[in-house]
């Protein structure tokens, strides 16, 4: 069986990977890897450490490119893959631009999809954006839905995808985690900007927090409300605070200008995912807009909050470990300084209660993708 698996950004690349493995163990798998790099310089942060080499990078970045620009790229670009290759099915992962237009580019070709990280739903299809829609419309050409938890599982039942193709697997992400766990331990010496930021912290004695920001729906007013509360949280001189900050001009133009200049503040390159893990595991708390940070802190035990109004991802909510701050910076000000206070309210969310699976989620997809059966 030829299975295609099409990624492109560092998100994509770190849940796809295990499934990758997997497939590859199996005999009778005859697995492609296609990168879009739609996110080139992030997505080279993963594929780099994990040793993984695709079979075909499209190398599609561009210079602030639309929505249109990427959706237009990769549907002509993996198109000439899948016309190359025929595969007897595809594999997507998630809610990126590249997601979405790789099951259209497969679906105009009659090639079944099968969705990993399938049934997260916010319910607003303008937050996240664009994510939102382009997994809803992933979700109507997928015939293979490999949802992470039961909340998916009953999203997409809601829908009127049929039980049949729902198969909950828990999420790949941690299994990902779980691999590279020993290798994070002997990062603090040997990475330059863990060094840092451990220096940092060892000088004063402060509490790490960790923050990254980047979402659509953020750019503008949003990032200048970010700003200006971890400056206000930076200013307590209790903190340290890490970003490593997304390339985007949206985004890093008007971080560095608001935050640039703080001594309490260490405005990083984007990371690799290992020192990123290595910073995690440090942080006192968490703040953020990503999706997958927001799994991957709960089976830290780090409490996150979450720079959105909205989440797709509300088991981390449920089980106490996130919580939903918005980008009001008086809001984010107080939340944060009420864990950096209460000690037993910081305590209370930093239980490690891992809401997203076993570790044993590529296992399961695989053998679904391969055999067309589900087992535990």
């Amino acid at each position: 069986m030829k299975v295609l698996v099409a990624f492109g950004t560092r998100p994509e690349a770190l849940k796809c990977f295990p499934v990758i493995q997997e497939l590859r163990k199996c005999e009778g798998a005859d697995v492609k890897v296609c990168v879009t790099a739609q996110h080139r310089d992030m997505l080279d942060q993963v594929l780099r450490p994990l040793g993984l080499k695709p079979d075909y990078d499209l190398d599609l970045m561009r210079l602030s490119p639309s929505l249109s620009d990427i959706t237009s790229d990769v549907l002509n670009g993996v198109g000439e893959v899948l016309d190359k290759e025929q595969p007897d099915r595809v594999l997507v992962q998630g809610d990126t631009t590249t997601t979405m237009a790789t099951a259209m580019a497969a679906y105009y070709r009659r090639i079944p999809v099968g969705h990993v990280e399938a049934g997260l739903r916010s319910g607003d299809i303008y937050s996240p954006w664009p994510e939102e829609v382009n997994r809803k419309m992933v979700g109507v050409i997928a015939d293979q839905h490999f949802a992470p938890t039961e909340q998916a599982r009953e999203n997409l039942l809601k829908e009127n995808v049929p039980e049949s193709q729902i198969h909950v697997t828990g999420n790949t992400v941690i299994d990902a985690l779980n691999q590279i766990k020993d290798q994070v331990n002997a990062l603090e010496s040997g990475h330059p900007a863990v060094r840092q930021v451990v220096d940092a912290i060892g000088r004063t004695n402060n509490r790490l927090i960790l923050v990254t920001s980047h979402r659509r729906e953020n750019w503008g007013q949003g990032i200048e409300q970010i700003c200006t509360a971890l400056r206000r949280l930076a200013d307590r001189g209790d903190v340290h605070i890490a970003y490593p900050v997304h390339p985007n001009p949206n985004v890093k133009i008007p971080v560095q200008e608001f935050l640039g200049d703080h001594p309490s503040i260490s405005l990083l390159q984007p990371l690799d995912y290992l020192p990123f893990v290595a910073l995690m595991t440090r942080a006192h708390l968490i703040l953020t807009d990503s999706g997958g940070v927001q799994e991957e802190a709960p089976a830290l035990g780090k409490p996150v909050l979450v720079l959105r109004d909205t989440t797709e991802r509300p088991e981390g909510i449920a089980s106490g470990n996130a919580r939903l701050v918005g980008v009001d910076a008086v809001t984010i000000v107080t939340e944060a300084e009420r864990l950096l206070d209460d000690e037993r309210a910081h305590r209370k969310m930093s239980r490690a209660r891992n809401p997203y699976g076993d570790g044993k989620a590529a296992q399961r997809i695989t053998r679904h993708v391969l055999n067309g059966s589900y087992a535990d």
